[in-house]
């Protein structure tokens, strides 16, 4: 294929020698004539393991070109890929600065050119900046439009500095935003042969997985920190328990705990965390992240509320008790609570747990939810059926065959699901649906 690069950056000068390094035609661009320099001279404008040798070899065999000259650049390929900066302020917020102007630049040349040609944003950007801010800039610039005179597509990079060759041509996941089925095949077929999954994805999803990544990069990093420094305080090797940490597969090192719902709860987590978090404080030592995972939580939790309260209407049917389907243990569930709150603002509550019997509860569960809900027997119903006659809003804490099937029955009651029914997707199209985090 026949590509173009427009930016020489880490992303860009990395990006244009390891496709040139596949077979592909380079064009790099940048308004930098040194680094366009460095590259006529098969140099890479960054330091970086691999990247010298492979810029020599590409440069060389003439699969790697670079110039000033964006519009050059563009006729001559079918394919661009923008890799310029999106630096943020002190605040925090995004510059889209370099996008928009080459995104202006970019649809001025499409207005001369007659064959289609695809542009690729591979910068980071925020959910939305594609479809609201560029999309209409290229449009605006070019006279024509996305998706049928010209393609558009996200692709974000994941390359780490110090490994990025190495990243991007052993990647773990390949991104595709697709505006249009065109362009994300071409997208594709750049990558194509290269291991791991491939994701065609919406726009707005493309954007935000970088996002996603990154941001938990930072919380791992924090975590094994914040352990660290509570280790070496109680005097305890803190890489020797991360060994082992690292060593469960099942629950630490793997997706568990990570698709979003509803708050945390249990006899463990919470009584867990504010332990360490006790500890932490009498050595002194600070530690914030893990400080605010509780807060957090609560957080979530006040989320559900809001959702229950905005529907103004007074009759509330919960549909799960216990702080994990499939267990009656109602030990700092966040449902229990939920209820709680709402019981405390006035709401007519009934409550369906196919797991939850108050004679069945004992010890330290039933003085839980006696000094939590001394009134349980009067909220609790055995009869699904029963709960959803009663509710005006159906707050979903589980999704068991039972619970699934009557909300099909549902009409015209609010739903709040806090567990993401397995036809959330369906269900999101109608008014009277909520998801807690989708």
């Amino acid at each position: 294929m026949k590509i173009s690069v427009l930016g020489l950056g880490y992303v860009g000068s990395v990006s244009a020698a390891c496709l040139a390094a596949r077979g592909h035609e380079v064009t790099g661009v940048d308004i930098s004539a040194t680094k366009v320099d460095l590259i006529a001279q098969g140099k890479a404008p960054v330091i970086e393991e691999r990247i010298g040798d492979l810029t020599a070899r590409v440069v060389r065999d003439g699969s790697l070109r670079a110039t000033t000259d964006l519009a050059e650049a563009i006729t001559a390929s079918e394919i661009s890929l923008v890799c310029v900066g999106t630096p943020s302020a002190a605040n925090g917020s995004l510059s889209t600065a370099h996008l928009q102007r080459v995104a202006q630049q970019i649809g001025e040349v499409l207005a001369q050119h007659d064959q289609r040609h695809t542009v690729v944003f591979r910068s980071t950007m925020l959910p939305g900046t594609c479809t609201g801010l560029l999309v209409p800039i290229l449009e605006q610039s070019s006279g024509k439009t996305a998706g049928v005179d010209f393609g558009v597509a996200v692709n974000p990079e994941f390359l780490r500095e110090g490994s990025s060759v190495r990243d991007f041509l052993e990647p773990s996941k390949t991104v595709i935003g697709e505006h249009d089925p065109a362009s994300a095949q071409l997208v594709a077929s750049m990558y194509e042969g290269l291991p791991g999954e491939v994701f065609r994805v919406p726009l707005a999803v493309a954007e935000m997985i970088k996002y996603a990544d990154n941001s938990f990069h930072g919380l791992k990093i924090a975590f094994a920190n914040e352990l660290g420094a509570i280790c070496q305080a109680l005097d305890v090797d803190s890489h020797q328990v991360m060994e082992i940490f690292l060593a469960d597969r099942k629950l630490n090192v793997s997706p568990a705990y990570l698709l979003p719902g509803f708050a945390f709860g249990g006899s463990c987590l919470p009584k867990d965390l504010r332990g360490l978090v006790y500890a932490a404080q009498r050595a002194d030592v600070s530690v914030p992240l893990l400080s605010h995972v509780l807060p957090s939580n609560e957080e979530h939790l006040r989320r559900a509320f809001d959702l229950v309260t905005a529907s103004g209407r007074r009759r509330i049917g919960l549909f799960g008790l216990s702080f994990k389907p499939g267990t009656d243990d109602l030990r700092e569930s966040p449902l229990v609570e939920l209820a709680e709150r709402l019981l405390g603002k006035g709401y007519d509550l009934r409550i369906y747990d196919e797991n939850v019997t108050l004679s069945r509860l004992v010890g330290a569960n039933r003085e839980y939810v006696d000094s939590r809900l001394p009134h349980l027997g009067d909220l609790l119903s055995p009869a699904v059926d029963e709960v959803l006659g009663h509710a005006e809003v159906c707050v979903v804490g589980c999704a068991t065959p039972a619970v699934v099937r009557a909300l099909d029955a549902a009409g015209d009651r609010i739903i709040v699901d806090l567990v993401r029914l397995p036809d959330a997707e369906t269900r999101r199209a109608q008014d009277r649906y909520v998801g807690l985090g989708w």
